[in-house]
């Protein structure tokens, strides 16, 4: 039996659900301005991806890279759904 699919599968499920509130909680306490960090967690998870030799791991490598890179646009809409009155704004961060 190959395992691959459900790991893999399994691991992407909860990767997503960790970036959710993790963009939350960013945009909250740093705001937008830390976006950097997303970018410099994909571009590590992609160079990672392409030197593993594991392929469960470098396909793991290449769902949290593009699950960090795609957290850079979540975080400008984060920004927006606090201006919307949707999630609270940090009121000890000036902007």
């Amino acid at each position: 039996m190959n395992f691959y699919g459900l790991i893999i599968g399994a691991t992407t499920f909860l990767c997503i659900g960790a970036f959710h509130p993790l963009v939350i909680k960013a945009e909250y306490y740093w705001g937008v301005g830390c976006w950097w960090l997303f970018l410099l967690a994909g571009l590590g998870c992609i160079a990672g991806s392409l030197f593993v030799q594991n392929d469960i791991l470098s396909t793991l490598l290449g769902v949290v890279a593009f699950s960090s890179l795609w957290s850079i646009l979540e975080l400008f809409k984060q920004r927006k759904r606090v201006e919307k009155g949707w999630f609270p704004k940090n009121p000890k961060r000036n902007e």
